[in-house]
């Protein structure tokens, strides 16, 4: 998929919004989706199950390596960092586009107790600064898609990590053999979401293996997401009628993406898998 939009583009997009995500979301600070995976009781726990999944590998690297960082590549208001600094002894470094994100993510932090430990900070996660040191695990959850080149972030992810270190991806990924009309929603998903990077299972292995990685494990949770929520019908009923308006379209953009990106998940057109690679 050829790039639609360039880092500058991303950052505007997330400057924008992340107030109102944070505000209007289910998640608290968390950004992400609610996973309704094994052992989840509460909505709390559905929108922190991805970020268990990550602490459970870095419990692994703990066992064997008594200073572990912990790198959130596309990291948002911090929030999934927080959760595992709060959980576990490590330092963690985000990486963030938008200022807006950063400065959110520092109150978050500093409310957290957690500002010798962690910190968020402005730059390209395909164009790692110099000041982020190595890592024993990174992790990119729902950020992978807005990477404008999958095989340079892959390519970053292998420099800053340790030998043996852990990259997990979680994210949206194409399913093979879609049919014309499946590509027109995924456009509106792309369209609303400011998506570059959407690839099939097999090729982000191939590219994950060309960049130094062993694949260990892929996880479908497709299943355990919440689709086809009375809200997103009524969301859907509302774009329906009023989002062809060119007053509201651009502001309802995100909205359509969101409803879109539902739309592929509830066909299976998109695919919502946690990948897990190990750093040769």
């Amino acid at each position: 998929m050829a790039e639609r939009f360039a880092p500058a583009d991303i950052r505007r997009y997330y400057d924008r919004h992340s107030a109102a995500f944070v505000r209007h979301g289910q998640g608290r600070a968390s950004i992400h989706r609610a996973v309704w995976g094994p052992g989840t009781r509460t909505r709390q726990d559905a929108f922190h199950y991805v970020d268990e999944q990550v602490a459970a590998l870095v419990r692994q690297q703990l066992a064997s390596a008594g200073d572990v960082h912990v790198v959130d590549l596309g990291c948002g208001v911090g929030a999934s960092l927080c959760y595992v600094a709060e959980r576990l002894p490590i330092r963690g470094t985000g990486i963030t586009l938008s200022p807006v994100q950063v400065a959110m993510a520092h109150d978050l932090v500093a409310a957290a107790g957690l500002a010798e430990r962690v910190r968020c900070v402005e730059g390209d996660y395909c164009d790692l600064p110099d000041t982020v040191a190595h890592a024993n695990v990174a992790f990119a959850i729902e950020s992978f898609v807005h990477g404008s080149d999958p095989e340079r972030l892959l390519r970053a992810c292998h420099r800053v990590l340790a030998p043996g270190g852990v990259l997990v991806i979680c994210d949206d990924m194409r399913a093979p053999h879609l049919p014309p009309h499946a590509e027109r929603t995924i456009a509106q998903f792309v369209r609303g979401w400011h998506i570059n990077t959407l690839v099939e299972r097999d090729t982000l292995e191939r590219m994950a293996a060309s960049a130094g990685f062993a694949h260990e494990s892929t996880t479908d949770l497709t299943s355990m997401l919440e689709i086809n929520r009375v809200r997103d019908r009524i969301i859907g009923l509302g774009l329906a009628t009023f989002g062809w308006l060119p007053p509201l379209r651009e502001r309802l953009d995100y909205v359509a993406g969101g409803h879109a990106l539902q739309t592929c998940l509830a066909n299976r057109w998109l695919r919502y898998e946690l990948s897990v690679f190990r750093r040769v």
